[in-house]
């Protein structure tokens, strides 16, 4: 009677274990025909999701010139100073602890699409990662970069717009692809970059 109850037991957990089985292929079939096959968290297309945190103008009491980018690590903002007491506002991304920093930089050069090869101090860190690897959809830095300095900090698109508003990076600022279209259409080379913490 016992060995029986078992069995029965036994061929119900088989049983649902398949139906979660084909539920969750399903499942993962309907989102690969919605995403057109994005991994998560790269919805959207060739631009990835939406930020959370949206675009919007402020009021910025701030005395710098129009045209210079303001960060504010502490508050994972971006602001790029319109004039006239305005600002445009963006959600971002920035370096994790132990990698945040602060300073006075400018704009050295944009990209589109940008290749990117990791450093050797992060090849350290993650011996996994790729040498090199072309600009597209996949790419880390996403649709733009503006590159700070002679630096190897950039301010960034990203594929994962999950990330923004949270400190996840080697130390860049990251937008979504969509608000690092926006900025870098706005911004030029040689633009002014203060980063607060």
């Amino acid at each position: 009677m016992l060995s029986r109850v078992v069995a029965v037991c036994l061929v119900s957990i088989l049983s649902f274990s398949a139906a979660m089985q084909y539920a969750r292929a399903n499942t993962l079939l309907l989102e690969e025909i919605l995403t057109g096959g994005a991994p998560r968290g790269r919805t959207g297309g060739l631009f990835g999701g939406s930020s959370s945190i949206p675009r919007t103008t402020v009021n910025y009491a701030g005395r710098e010139l129009p045209g210079t980018i303001v960060i504010n690590t502490g508050e994972r903002r971006l602001y790029l100073v319109l004039g006239n007491g305005q600002a445009l506002r963006y959600g971002i991304g920035v370096g994790r602890v132990g990698f945040t920093w602060a300073g006075v930089t400018r704009v050295s050069a944009k990209r589109e699409w940008p290749s990117w090869t990791p450093p050797a101090q992060m090849l350290r860190r993650r011996p996994d990662l790729p040498r090199f690897m072309k600009g597209g959809p996949d790419n880390p830095l996403g649709a733009r970069a503006m590159y700070l300095g002679s630096s190897l900090f950039r301010i960034h698109g990203s594929n994962e717009p999950e990330t923004i508003g949270q400190a996840v990076s080697s130390g860049c600022f990251r937008l979504t692809n969509e608000d690092v279209i926006d900025l870098y259409g706005r911004v030029q080379v040689g633009a002014k970059v203060i980063v607060l913490r």
